[in-house]
């Protein structure tokens, strides 16, 4: 089992930056892909941002692209996002999660650890 705890978040004026951080623990972390997804209040659960186990390949969702980049450190078992410009429309809760791939994936159902979620809220 991975166990995953997200933190980070925080309260940020829209232009300014985050960078959230996934520490996980458990089975070993380099043989997982890792993304990020978020939740707004009344909204769906939104694929952001997934790494490859190598972390050579990197795959967003159109709205973050340019602004957010994921990286991970294997030796660390952490999975960070680095949120740039933030807009208030960025605004959610945002989970890290990890599958059972070595790949990119991008669907909800195709990772099966979750992360508490940390909240990130963009002030405009």
């Amino acid at each position: 089992q991975v166990q995953l705890v997200e933190s980070g978040g925080g309260l940020v004026q829209a232009g300014g930056s985050l960078r959230l951080s996934c520490a996980a623990s458990g089975r070993t972390f380099s043989s997982v892909g890792m993304g990020w997804f978020r939740q707004a209040p009344g909204k769906e659960r939104e694929f952001v941002a997934a790494i490859s186990w190598s972390g050579g390949n990197t795959y967003y969702t159109d709205s973050v692209k340019g602004r957010f980049t994921i990286s991970r450190d294997n030796a660390k078992n952490t999975v960070f996002l680095q949120m740039n410009s933030l807009k208030p429309e960025d605004t959610a809760v945002y989970y890290c999660a990890a599958s059972t791939y070595s790949n990119i994936v991008v669907l909800a159902t195709q990772y099966v650890y979750w992360g508490q979620g940390t909240q990130v809220t963009v002030s405009s």
